[in-house]
């Protein structure tokens, strides 16, 4: 067995590394996390019973459904879904959105409690009140009240699986802050995903565990008999997603083209009425954001929302959307997530191209799984998709999407990634 001695002395960063932490506090907590977990994971050892609290901000992009459930049935595990507050577009879409991500889990049965109790105004003190053993963080950034970050989880045993397919080349972000260096495990999809870990934390990804993605588990599940949720019942009329993502400013960072389709696929949608129908399928901080952008606001983004539901042939939906996928024929979106995600049902998918960048915003992997998609770098290459691929069903790309699946999609030991994970924290236990 390896000594904590050795675990410290292979931990201590360089230098230049501490310096780059931000503060001494922050650098403290980087040396001495493996020490805690260590710590925190004797004690678990001599316990019966382990409580597990899966943190979740939106329902939307829940990823754990079968780690919850898989838990659930074992006696070892007490899962716990507590719901924290979004907290970057103010008040009411914060609690708008607890009240979504609530109903959504209590309507699924699962032990759920809000952080916010409206009767007191008071907010939840999970760690004395609940007192978990495991925490699973489900977002990484610095978005919710300070009491639900990982610096208050310390002592307890800490996990991460990211709520998207990690496909950007936002390396610091998404593998270098220090909530990535102070988790026990972080349970990423690929070997591509560890490399990026072991060039870029400074804890050189020691704490990664390749699992894949448990958020595609449920497409390679054949029990699974998903609810249709379209409005038109008749297969002949052919289902596509529009999936628009939120960053349609002018940074770096932006992959959005709402602001240039968004009337663009209204009119797609009535030209093909009899033919098609679409459900549109925003990112969960598209709304917020048009409210607060000018030209468009609260009142007009609402009315933009309710067209959808109106139209003959189209729809929206705002929540999960496993069901949505599978019982879809293609996508159009111009979403990071949704660049792997989509594949994993092996379906026609056209990817909306903002501008020229579009590959130097990614990582290998996402340059990997963009190649599997059409390109629409126009109007006229989404109606060519729409008719040509679509609707009479050439779909060249078919071949090539399914040895994707095969070499990048699969998970380590041809389980699915929640018995990896699960079977990686008892293995530990």
């Amino acid at each position: 067995m390896i000594s904590i001695k050795k675990i410290v002395k292979a931990l201590v960063p360089s230098k230049t590394v501490l310096a780059n932490l931000g503060n001494l506090n922050d650098s403290y907590l980087f040396i001495t996390a493996p020490i805690r977990h260590w710590n925190a994971l004797r004690k678990l050892r001599k316990k019966t019973k382990i409580k597990v609290a899966f943190f979740v901000l939106h329902s939307s992009i829940w990823k754990c459904d079968e780690l919850y459930k898989k838990m659930e049935k074992d006696e070892k595990f007490e899962p716990i879904v507590i719901i924290c507050p979004y907290m970057s577009f103010g008040e009411d879409i914060m609690h708008k959105e607890m009240n979504v991500a609530y109903n959504f889990f209590f309507q699924k049965n699962y032990k759920v409690l809000k952080t916010y109790n409206s009767d007191t105004g008071n907010w939840l003190d999970v760690k004395n009140e609940i007192n978990p053993d495991i925490v699973f963080f489900t977002n990484p950034h610095e978005i919710t009240r300070k009491e639900y970050y990982i610096r208050n989880y310390l002592d307890n045993l800490t996990c991460y699986v990211p709520y998207t397919f990690q496909v950007s080349n936002l390396y610091m972000l998404q593998y270098n802050r220090i909530f990535h260096n102070l988790l026990w495990k972080a349970f990423y999809q690929t070997p591509i995903h560890k490399k990026i870990a072991i060039k870029y934390a400074r804890n050189k990804g020691r704490n990664v565990v390749i699992s894949g993605y448990p958020g595609i588990d449920v497409f390679a599940d054949k029990s699974y008999l998903p609810f249709d949720k379209w409005k038109i019942k008749d297969r002949n009329i052919k289902r596509i997603i529009w999936a628009p993502h939120h960053t349609f400013g002018d940074d770096s960072l932006s992959y959005s083209n709402f602001i240039k389709y968004h009337q663009v696929m209204l009119d797609i949608a009535e030209k093909y009425s009899g033919k098609i129908q679409m459900a549109f399928k925003p990112h969960p901080i598209l709304r917020p954001k048009l409210g607060l952008e000018n030209g468009w606001g609260e009142e007009k983004t609402n009315e933009y929302y309710l067209k959808w539901n109106s139209i003959s042939n189209g729809q929206i939906e705002e929540s999960d959307y496993v069901d949505l996928f599978l019982t879809s024929d293609a996508m159009i979106h111009d979403s990071a997530s949704f660049l792997a995600e989509y594949l994993a049902v092996n379906k026609p998918v056209l990817f909306m191209v903002r501008d020229k960048k579009i590959t130097e915003r990614l990582n290998e992997f996402g340059i990997i799984a963009l190649e599997q998609h059409y390109m629409a770098h126009s109007e006229d290459d989404i109606y060519d998709f729409i008719e040509n691929i679509v609707i009479n069903g050439n779909d060249p790309k078919r071949n090539q999407r399914e040895a994707f699946y095969k070499n990048y999609l699969i998970s380590p030991g041809n389980i699915s990634a929640t018995n990896n994970i699960f079977n990686e924290i008892v293995r530990e236990l």
